[in-house]
Order: structure tokens, then C-alpha cells, then sequence
């Protein structure tokens, strides 16, 4: 019987993995997909996600593939509205890592238990000291035992753990084309917040950068065209928009974490918005702050501090998905008048004290995981 068993071989049931490995925790880890997954989707690592991944060893790793982003700005017209600094924050890393998924991903995988691929699971019985867990693969249907189950699947296991209706989601109409492309520049994270909608423009390893822009609310039957015509008016940038693809934005909290033996962290109990950062932050820090509390349910009883922990978290995910959604509606196209005052209230905003806070709440400063990180 496994100490703890994970659902899902993303980042966050790989760091979880990965940090009950450090503590000396058995722990098994179930994954649905055959293939790791090759998805670039989120690139940006915060501070207190980096300090929790210290014990695991992966922040060391992770900092030698990532590039440090130390600042940012939020520009309009071609001009700067305010920087952003991340290097004045007042913790043990003072910038944001920015690396591809997949590169997160191969460095938790080196450090987690192996991961069972091909494996579904279907559903759990809980015995009051353990859990039954049902799942199909490669063997057929199997049963396996655990002593505690963290659901870390996404979105699409949320059903294993939640009725359905029991986790509202909305929907936004927003639409978003993404491109990886090698485009000049330093370090720095750029924020266009042009009439016709916002342009992100963040650094990745080899020179390459991340480019999203806003694409209004109906389907984009074209992504790689409109990608290009958008970065030609809005930034009078010419790249190569071959492979951009396009995404909306779901929003989602669950009520609860936990169901007995069973928890659940990231996607599948909370989805917000990419626009921002927050998401896989969000789960990272869930599972990372659930590890130790695990560490000692395994050893002997169910520690008090696990409601507690479950409270922090959902407050902590109501918070980023009202900051997420601030940031989904900022980026909308607007009239040239509500550009102007959008711009000329930015300005004022982020060039004050208003700025500093800003900065902490992007950077996750605010979760109360961060404290002492």
C-alpha cells in the first residue's frame, strides 16, 4: 500500500511527487496520458513557488534552463506607462523563472517517483484508513491501496471528486492567439495595452519569446494570420506566426479540497484565467504546502492543520481568480476614448504606491504561501 497516491503526472503532481520523495514518502503516481506531455502553456515560475521547491531540488534545476525576469513594463503607444519591478521584491527570488512546460516538466520527472502511464482512474472507495483506488491501463482494471489520494489531474478529473454542477464555471467570451518565436530583446516582460486589445510579450530561453495577443470574442478561424496582422498594428512587429494557436479562458473555484482521505490541488479544484500567471503558480503552491501535512498523516494521524491548509488555499484561489479576471478585462479592446483613460489611469496607478502592490500581488506575493519565502 502506497503512503500517498497522485492523479496526474502535470506540474503539480510531479512537485508533489517530488517533495514527498525529499521527506522520505512512498508515494505512486497515476497518469491517464501514455506520452509526456509536450505543451508549452505556462512559462512562468513566482518567487514563492521557486522557495517551496527548494527541499525537492528543483528550483536549482529549474533556475539553470529559465530566464530571470527581473523587470517588466506596461507600455501603450509606444510608450511606458510604468515599470515593473520584480528585483525590489523582498523575497528569496526576486524575479520571475521563465521556462517552457515541458522543460518544468522533464526536470519534476527527474526528481519524482516514476510516474504509471496509460493509467485511468475511474474512481475511489475510502475504508477509514485508507483509500481503494479504481483505474484502467495497460493490466485492465486494477484496484490499488493508499493511505491518502491527491487528485492533481486538471480539469478533467474533477468529476472523480466533485458532482456535477458542484464547481461553477464560467466561461468568458475572450479569445487569446499564442506564438513561441525568436524575436530580439533583453529580459524584460512587456505588456502592450493597445486600443485594439493587449499584446504580452515575455522572455524564454534561446532568445525566444512568448507572444499573446487579444482576439475579441468569437472563434479565430485562423490563428497564424491573425496573430501576424494583429502584431504588425498593434507593436508594428513582422514575425514568423506559423504555429501560433488560440485559447479562451474558463474561470472555476471549487467549494472544497477535500473529501476524507481524498484532497485535490490545482486545475482540478480551481482554473483561472492565464493572463497573469497565476494558474500554475496557484496548484504549485497548493500541493507544496500540502506535502508536509501529508508527510505526517502518513506517519501517524491526521494532522489539525489540513482544514487549515484547505481554507488558505480556497481563499488563496478566490484571490487569483479576482486578480485574473482584472487582468482578462484590462486587456480588452476599448474605444480610443476609454484607451485614453485606461492608459492615463495606469499611468497613475502603477507609477505610485499603487505599483509596488500590483507588483507583490502579480509576483503571488499575497498567498499565504508566501510568507517567508
Amino acid at each position: 500500500m502506497a503512503d500517498v497516491l497522485i492523479v496526474g503526472a502535470g506540474p503539480v503532481g510531479l512537485a508533489l511527487g517530488a517533495d514527498l520523495r525529499a521527506r522520505g514518502i512512498d508515494a505512486t503516481i497515476l497518469e491517464r496520458r501514455s506520452e509526456l506531455d509536450a505543451g508549452t502553456r505556462a512559462i512562468g515560475i513566482h518567487s514563492p513557488s521557486l522557495a517551496h521547491l527548494e527541499l525537492s531540488g528543483a528550483t536549482d534545476a529549474l533556475l539553470a534552463r529559465a530566464v530571470r525576469i527581473r523587470r517588466g513594463e506596461a507600455r501603450a503607444d509606444g510608450r511606458m506607462l510604468a515599470a515593473i519591478r520584480f528585483d525590489r521584491l523582498r523575497a528569496r527570488h526576486p524575479y520571475v523563472a521563465a521556462l517552457p512546460q515541458a522543460d518544468t516538466v522533464d526536470v519534476l520527472t527527474r526528481l519524482a517517483p516514476p510516474v504509471e502511464r496509460g493509467v485511468r482512474v475511474t474512481g475511489f472507495r475510502e475504508d477509514g484508513s485508507s483509500v481503494t483506488v479504481r483505474a484502467t491501463g495497460p493490466d485492465g482494471e486494477t484496484e490499488r491501496r493508499a493511505r491518502v489520494v491527491v487528485v492533481a489531474s486538471g480539469w478533467a478529473g474533477r468529476e472523480l471528486v466533485y458532482r456535477p454542477g458542484a464547481v461553477r464555471t464560467r466561461h468568458y467570451p475572450d479569445r487569446y492567439a499564442m506564438v513561441d518565436v525568436a524575436v530580439p530583446g533583453d529580459a524584460t516582460a512587456l505588456v502592450h495595452l493597445e486600443r485594439g486589445g493587449v499584446v504580452e510579450s515575455f522572455p524564454l530561453p534561446d532568445g525566444r519569446r512568448r507572444l499573446v495577443a487579444w482576439a475579441g470574442t468569437s472563434d479565430v478561424p485562423d490563428a497564424a494570420e491573425f496573430l501576424r496582422t494583429a502584431l504588425a498594428e498593434r507593436l508594428r512587429l513582422d514575425v514568423d506566426t506559423s504555429d501560433a494557436s488560440t485559447f479562451r479562458v474558463r474561470r472555476a473555484v471549487a467549494p472544497a479540497l477535500r473529501r476524507g482521505r481524498v484532497l485535490v490541488v490545482g486545475d482540478a479544484a480551481h482554473e483561472v484565467s492565464p493572463i497573469g500567471g497565476q494558474g500554475m503558480n496557484l496548484g504549485l503552491l497548493d500541493a507544496l504546502t500540502l506535502s508536509p501535512l501529508l508527510s505526517e498523516w502518513v506517519r501517524g494521524h491526521e494532522p489539525d492543520e489540513v482544514a487549515a491548509w484547505e481554507r488558505r488555499r480556497l481563499a488563496s484561489a478566490r484571490h487569483a481568480a479576482r486578480l485574473a479576471f482584472l487582468n482578462t478585462m484590462l486587456g480588452r479592446g476599448v474605444s480610443t476614448v476609454g484607451h485614453g483613460i485606461r492608459s492615463a489611469s495606469l499611468r497613475a496607478l502603477l507609477r505610485g504606491p499603487g505599483g509596488a502592490v500590483f507588483t507583490r500581488a502579480y509576483a503571488m506575493g499575497f498567498d499565504a504561501a508566501a510568507r517567508g519565502s
